[in-house]
């Protein structure tokens, strides 16, 4: 591709923001600037070149072929412009630089992903990492990130997904709350007992759904925080569906109905697909595989 001699780096810069976050606005916050000043600097890298760089959908900003082309080439170019800062300030210019988002949810985000990528941040001074814990559905019009732990597989098409692990849902409740309500042998038994999960009317995540997991049991304390879920179960508030990674090791908590209640759902490791492919991307995408690896024990405990 021919560039016209009025094409700027800065605007590819801005082009490379956008395929990274999908909307303009998320991109505009990744830059520090005004969402119209995006708008501006697309479009003045589209007459530059003198083609269309992106279409807008359903979901924001997809790049169009020729973007994908421009992207790809120009995916160094943040690499390259901090080298030639590097350079002029006497610095080695072979370290990994750059800011990574990740958006993970919150029970994973903080047992798991945070020790990972503090290990890597640590390993990799210059690298700048955003942990950005909910547990929601993903979607391509909220906060741009560049990887994203799912519950589930995740089906968009520009998006590319991998099966991270396995992980195990399981029944607990407190001694005292036990030996206060008797013993649960079953099921149905089950059904008399108030359940601590999540809140379901606010509940997004359909591999949550409670109906679907357990069948006709009635949440008596919702939380939207897992970490909220496991210390009402702890104060005996009911019988907790709780993550086994948190759960199975607690000594205050007791297994209820281990042979009948064992429930796997997975997490996933997901990136856009038409984003820029970047070295520092490549290596938080390994530090969770490589965690998730060390750690399968804790996440489907025996």
């Amino acid at each position: 591709m021919r560039l016209h001699p009025d094409v700027s780096a800065d605007d590819l810069r801005y082009l490379l923001a956008v395929a990274r976050a999908g909307r303009m606005v998320s991109a505009a916050a990744l830059l520090g600037v005004e969402h119209t000043t995006v708008r501006r600097r697309i479009d003045r890298l589209e007459s530059s070149l003198g083609v269309r760089l992106l279409d807008r959908s359903a979901d924001g900003w997809s790049l169009t072929a020729i973007g994908r082309e421009v992207v790809h080439r120009a995916a160094g170019l943040e690499d390259v412009v901090q080298a030639v800062v590097a350079a002029a300030e006497g610095r080695t210019a072979d370290r990994v630089r750059g800011t990574v988002r990740v958006l993970a949810p919150e029970a994973f985000g903080v047992l798991f992903a945070a020790p990972a990528l503090a290990r890597l941040q640590l390993e990799h001074p210059d690298l700048e990492i955003e942990l950005v814990t909910a547990t929601r559905p993903l979607t391509l019009r909220g906060s741009g990130f560049d990887v994203a732990v799912t519950i589930g597989q995740v089906r968009n098409p520009r998006l590319v997904s991998e099966v991270l692990s396995p992980y195990a849902l399981r029944l607990y409740a407190s001694p005292e709350y036990l030996a206060a309500r008797g013993p649960i042998g079953s099921l149905e038994e089950l059904t008399a007992h108030p359940l601590v999960f999540y809140v379901d009317a606010l509940l997004t995540v359909p591999e949550l759904d409670l109906r679907a997991l357990l069948g006709e049991v009635n949440v008596g304390f919702g939380g939207t925080s897992p970490f909220a879920q496991l210390e009402a179960t702890r104060a005996g508030a009911g019988v907790g569906l709780l993550h086994a990674f948190m759960a199975d090791r607690d000594p205050s908590l007791v297994r209820v109905l281990r042979d009948e209640v064992d429930l796997r759902l997975e997490f996933s490791l997901a990136s856009r697909r038409e984003g820029p492919v970047l070295d520092a991307v490549e290596l938080v995408r390994d530090a969770l595989r490589r965690e998730v690896s060390d750690r399968a024990g804790e996440l489907v405990p025996e």
